[in-house]
């Protein structure tokens, strides 16, 4: 079995802080907020009233009509994304590289939206007949399947539904699977689009969803706000990419995966320091070497405690030399996008030495007593980062990224 090296050569990202990888980055470092009032989902009230929306989205700008109504909102995000970070990688698709690449994505929702008008439609009218479409639009391997079409890739392609870990383990297996040589380039991320009026009101009786907006670590939090978007990079071999001369992001060094094998909606710091620590293993280095974790960070009641007690556990006394910060403050919560969103910011930190901060920070938390960035970026030039993804039914994604250096 190979054992080559990766490295990150493209990004691509549209979210709430912007629709490409230039406008989101700058927004985190300047700690401006995507958190605004709903607009997408019906005007009957919810308990909750703001999230992180794409403002100013228009498929047209994107999209031929007659293939934009077969893409769901979650699917135009990916491809977006995945467009934009193929033209930054530069990468020449030859046939031979068609066949040599793997597209791994992540969403957990699919297309939320084209399956809301559906029922809402037959329910309201029953026997009426359904969108001869809606299941390719509500599937949620349909970014995947318009990436590989579109771009006429041809490796493996597949998408993983695992909550809010999907598009970290998306890229953890993207990453393996040029490690190991079963590709040699990989075109992996994630993408997702909750603002439908049913999926909101299924949001409702778990209260995790704050009123106002996210603090994460703050010791007046009330919540997570949900988010869409997509992200996408380009993984390669190293060999591959100094051969062509691409410009080299960051290294992907580690994954770590685990199971909770605990609850479906309470995380357990066992399962997500056991991911971190497999990380970790997996990298070869030591936890001392880390000097950025972009935490999962929700701003429940719950998952940050939770997260603090995981980080002091795998680093113990560097716990206190670590920078943790949560970019959920800005972008949301994107569900199954998050680890890519995250992983783009994490990615970014490392390149340009400048860690995002978590914003809306109030007041210090005795149960989440970690260096958490507070409300400004932080220049720092750390060699690791790691980034954190810990979804409901207790599974966990963790990737670790080394900064670039010739």
């Amino acid at each position: 079995m190979k054992d080559n090296r990766v490295v990150v050569t493209g990004l691509g990202a549209i979210t709430a802080l912007g629709h490409n990888v230039a406008d989101f980055w700058q927004a985190l470092t300047e700690g401006r907020s995507g958190i605004r009032p709903l607009t997408l989902a019906s005007d009957t009230p919810l308990r909750f009233s703001n999230g992180a929306q794409v403002e100013g989205y228009d498929a047209a700008e994107h999209f031929e009509f007659k293939q934009s109504e077969q893409l769901d909102r979650f699917s135009q995000f990916g491809l977006v994304a995945a467009r934009e970070a193929l033209r930054d990688a530069r990468l020449e698709l030859s046939e031979r590289v068609k066949e040599r690449t793997c597209i791994v994505t992540g969403s957990c929702l699919g297309g939320k939206i084209s399956e809301d008008q559906t029922f809402k439609g037959i329910y309201s009218q029953p026997g009426k007949r359904a969108h001869p479409l809606s299941i390719p639009l509500a599937m949620s391997n349909a970014a995947a399947s318009h990436i590989s079409m579109e771009f006429g890739i041809t490796g493996p392609a597949y998408n993983i539904s695992t909550a809010c870990a999907s598009s970290g383990h998306a890229i953890g297996q993207a990453f393996m699977h040029v490690r190991t040589g079963m590709a040699e380039v990989a075109l992996t991320g994630g993408s997702e689009s909750p603002f439908t009026f049913g999926h909101l009101k299924m949001w409702e009786p778990l209260r995790v969803v704050s009123p106002d907006t996210c603090r994460p670590f703050s010791k007046d939090r009330r919540g997570m706000i949900l988010g869409e978007g997509g992200a996408m990079l380009v993984l390669e071999t190293l060999d591959a990419a100094r051969e062509r001369g691409a410009e080299i992001y960051a290294e992907v060094v580690g994954f770590g995966m685990s199971a909770d094998a605990h609850h479906l909606t309470q995380p357990s710091a066992e399962g997500a320091a056991r991911a971190m620590r497999a990380a970790i293993e997996d990298a070869r280095i030591d936890p001392q070497q880390v000097g950025y974790i972009n935490a999962h960070g929700t701003a429940t009641q719950v998952n940050d405690p939770m997260e603090t007690e995981a980080i002091r556990s795998v680093f113990g006394r560097h716990a206190e030399r670590l920078a943790v910060s949560s970019t959920k403050s800005m972008h949301g919560h994107t569900l199954g996008a998050a680890g890519a969103v995250e992983a783009v910011a994490s990615v970014l930190a490392l390149k340009h030495s400048l860690l995002p901060p978590t914003m809306n920070y109030n007041e210090p938390d005795p149960q989440c007593d970690l260096d958490v960035v507070p409300n400004a970026a932080r220049e720092a030039s750390v060699e690791y980062a790691m980034s954190n993804s810990f979804a409901f039914g207790g599974l966990n994604a963790v990737l670790l990224f080394r900064r670039w250096e010739e």
